[in-house]
This record gives structure tokens, sequence and C-alpha cells, in this order.
């Protein structure tokens, strides 16, 4: 299962690193019966009138103490020696939600206590929840508040907020979620994490660390990564006779009907398979799949191959869904949106990403236990089975008049304490091989072995630069033309013909 898992991460991660040679990356995502996360505040507008100057050196040193004394709040400080089963180094209990790890250098970062960061971290699901239970553990262990506001769900308008942000040279965010396609769009207005954090780099893996470091500058740190798959009811899949997951779109069709039409007669809202269909990032993802299930892409070698019959024949499938295995309501789903139909026993089958596991594996959920992961169909035995690859960094803007304790929030977030604790109560993919390698972590993600050969696709930041947000719109803008009803032999041109100048420029 080891084995397994490294050798799943280390396929993930040379997908990153073939992405990184254009500067950017792939983004991701974003984790009804599961707990509901608690209510962030709402983002305020950026402001102009107190933008700072930005700053070239404000970055705290790196401190060697990794171990702290009681704090006077009554924090738990992290304690020397080698951590029980079931616990992060420093930590008192086993693993829990209620329980986060401890800050471990938190007597060093006291000396930043009473500052204020503002932080636009996860807003959904499991995410949410453990964004706003880490910050508390954080103040309380350092003295730094932190105001955890949700980003947009949206990826693109999430893009659009920091794109606002950074214009005015807002002071009103100091860290921020960063899809792993966005370093090096936003690298002039990130603070160069390079010297502060320069010895936590080296537990990550090498790709990532390559994508977010730009012109010499490390401009974020990996928190987790992401790739899509295929959830499954199990309990249905046996009632209806099936013994196993689909392995092709055919099958999925052929599975999602029949139980479909059987759990109509007492549940007329049951749907087949659901997924991401709105206009925003999330499709990308998805038609991505589609496409790359039977060989095709959105851009190769430097050319826009998306008007070719495997996407014509690809997207004209996904076109029949709509109102057949699929809820008409799909072409304005989420991920969210598609957990919740999911996750409330009202779907057999589900694209998503890793975070869905642990939110549906709840004590409270519908379908605990009665729930497995495959990977995603490909198109006929001559296609293949794919995932795109996501994942989400954090950063610190240069125009924080806090810069240091948002600093010190950063090694917290992505130190392996943190990443393990992500790793066993949210399912989040870690981004440090010594946390993929733990045992707690191993058994936390069994299904990661089920998916170990599953090739990793990657969007096309590489050929698109600083292009990438308007020529991913233009693509799920056209795949969502097309699931409306228009044809896909008059889309694509169309498609086509507007990323190839983007390509070109």
């Amino acid at each position: 299962m080891r084995q397994m898992l490294y050798r799943l991460v280390m396929l993930l991660m040379a997908a990153l690193l073939v992405v990184s040679c254009g500067g950017q990356q792939t983004g991701g995502t974003e984790p009804g019966a599961a707990p509901a996360p608690t209510t962030p505040a709402e983002a305020p507008a950026p402001t102009t009138d107190t933008a700072a100057e930005p700053t070239t050196d404000t970055a705290a040193e790196p401190t060697t103490d990794t171990a702290a004394e009681p704090t006077a709040e009554g924090g738990l400080a992290a304690t020397s020696g080698p951590a029980e089963e079931g616990q992060t180094e420093g930590q008192t209990g086993a693993i829990s939600l209620e329980n986060p790890p401890p800050v471990p250098n938190a007597e060093a970062a006291r000396q930043y206590s009473g500052a204020t960061i503002i932080y636009y971290g996860d807003s959904v699901g499991l995410g949410a929840e453990i964004d706003q239970i880490l910050a508390q553990r954080f103040t309380e262990d350092t003295g730094i508040n932190v105001n955890v506001i949700a980003k947009p769900q949206d990826a693109t308008e999430n893009y659009a907020v920091y794109q606002r942000f950074f214009q005015a040279q807002s002071q009103d965010v100091d860290v921020m979620m960063l899809d792993v396609i966005w370093p090096a769009a936003f690298a002039p207005h990130l603070a160069d994490l390079s010297q502060a954090l320069a010895t936590e780099a080296q537990g990550h893996y090498e790709s990532i660390i390559e994508n977010n470091t730009v012109n010499g500058q490390l401009v974020a740190m990996p928190w987790f990564a992401d790739f899509g798959m295929l959830y499954y009811r199990t309990d249905l899949l046996e009632k209806y006779g099936f013994s196993a997951p689909p392995t092709t779109w055919d099958e999925l069709e052929q599975m999602a009907q029949t139980i479909q039409d059987g759990e109509q007669a007492s549940n007329p809202n049951f749907a087949g398979f659901v997924w991401q269909g709105a206009a925003y990032e999330g499709l990308t993802c998805n038609a991505l799949e589609w496409l790359a299930s039977a060989g095709g892409n959105i851009i190769e070698n430097g050319q826009v191959t998306v008007n070719s019959p495997e996407a014509v024949e690809m997207l004209t499938r996904a076109q029949g869904w709509i109102g057949t295995i699929s809820p008409q309501g799909v072409t304005s789903y989420r991920e969210e949106d598609a957990r919740n139909i999911f996750q409330g026993g009202n779907a057999a089958f589900m694209r998503n990403w890793p975070y869905v596991y642990a939110a549906a594996s709840q004590e409270d959920s519908p379908i605990a236990g009665n729930f497995d992961v495959a990977p995603l169909p490909m198109a006929g035995e001559e296609g293949q089975h794919v995932g795109t690859v996501g994942g989400w960094q954090l950063g610190v803007s240069r125009y924080s008049q806090n810069q240091e304790a948002a600093i010190e929030f950063v090694r917290y977030m992505t130190s392996p304490e943190v990443q393990t604790y992500r790793a066993v109560v949210g399912s989040y993919i870690p981004t440090i091989p010594s946390v993929a390698e733990d045992p707690q972590v191993l058994q936390a993600m069994p299904f990661l072995e089920n998916l170990a050969d599953v090739v990793r696709v990657t969007r096309p930041s590489n050929a698109l630069g600083e292009n990438y947000n308007q020529g991913s719109t233009i693509f799920f803008q056209g795949v969502s033309r097309i699931l409306q009803g228009q044809s896909p032999e008059e889309v694509l041109p169309q498609v086509e013909q507007q990323l190839q100048r983007f390509v070109q420029s």
C-alpha cells in the first residue's frame, strides 16, 4: 500500500513538473449530510486608499527551534520526542477534527503576537471547517489573530477577486489560497518566501516547489494536491447486479441508467451521474478528462487540438447525458452541488476531487460505508483512464502590512504536522513525501491504491502562460454552449480560432 501511494504521488508530481516548465500549473478544486462548515465573514471589496508600497525584505528569518514552552494563553505547544501512533509531532491525543496539531515554532512566532492577518481560505465542505479550527489553534499558540474569509468557490471568480486586490495594492488580504496554475501570473504581487521558508521548502516535492518558484523567488508554498476521480455507490451496484464499477463511458451510461430507473420508483429526484457542469474552471477540468479519455486534448505542442474527432465524440456524448442519466440542472453544478446530491444518497455516480472521501465517510453521512472510488471511465478499449491534476498553494501578499506574521501562519499551515492532520481528517493529498508515507495517511486514504495507474492530465497553462485564465474561459464557455444544446461541429471551430490567438501571442 505504501509503495502504491508513493507511486501515485510521484506520478502526480511528474505531471506537475511538465506544466511548471511554463511557470504555471494546474488548478483544482475545491471539498446532503456532511457536517456544516462554519460561516466565514464575507469578502470585503479591495481598498485603494491604504495601499502600501511593495516590500522586498520583510520575511522573518527561519528558525531552527521546533519545540516550544506552554503558552500563557493555555495553548498547547510542541514537545520533544517522537510522536505516538495516531498523533503528529507534539500533539496530545489522537488525530481528530477537533484536535489540530500545535504550532511547532510557537515561541518564535509569538514575537508577532497581537498582529491580525486576513486569510482567504477554503469555502467548501470540511476544508472551510478545518481552516477555522487551524486558525483558532494558531491564534491560541502564537497570539496572532487570523480573520478567515471564504474565497469564492468559483475558481474563475476567485482569480478575478485576487486580480482586483493586487491591482489596488490592497492591504485587505495577507494570506491566500492559490490554484496551482496561478503562481506565475500573480508572482509580481506575492512575497518572496525563499529565505524565510527555505528549510521547510526542502521537505516538499521538488516539482511543486519549482512550479511555485518564479524568477528565482518562491512565491507560494505547496498545500495539497488533487486529481479527478469517480465515486460510486457500492450498495447500489450490488443491488442491481453489477460486480465492479464501470471502466468505459458506455458502461457508466448503462449502469447509471439502470440504477436511476430502479431508484426513481421511490425517489423521483435520484440521478444516475452528477458532475461539475457550470460554466467555470471546474468544467474545464471535467471536459479535459472527457477529451483525454478518448486520446484528445485542448492544446498539444503549441497547437490547439480542441476541434478534433475525439472532442466532437466526447462532447456529443456529454451533451446526451443531460436529461437522461444527469439532471437538467447539472449545467449549474459545482463541486459542492454534486457532493451534496451524491452524499445525500441521491446519485449512483459522481465525478469529484479527493476531499469528498472524508466528507462522505463521516458518521452522519447517509452513504458512509456504501461508496468507493475508481478511475474515471475511458472512451472504449482504445481510451485511457485519466484525471485532471489540481492542487492549491498558500501565498503571502506583497502588500501585506504584517508579512512576518503571515509567513508564520503559512509555515504552520503547510507544515508536516498540519498536512498529516488534513490528510487524516479531510483526505487532502499531501505534498510532503514523508507525510505521504505515514501509515496514518495511508490508512485514511485507501482509495489511492486503486488510482495509482491513472494518467494525470494537465490543463494548458504552459501553452497559454499569463493568458491561461482567458483561454480557459473560452474553452469552458464553448463547452457550456454545447451542453446547452449547440452542435460541437459549430462551436469547436470558434473555440479553436480564439484559443490559437492566445497561444501565438
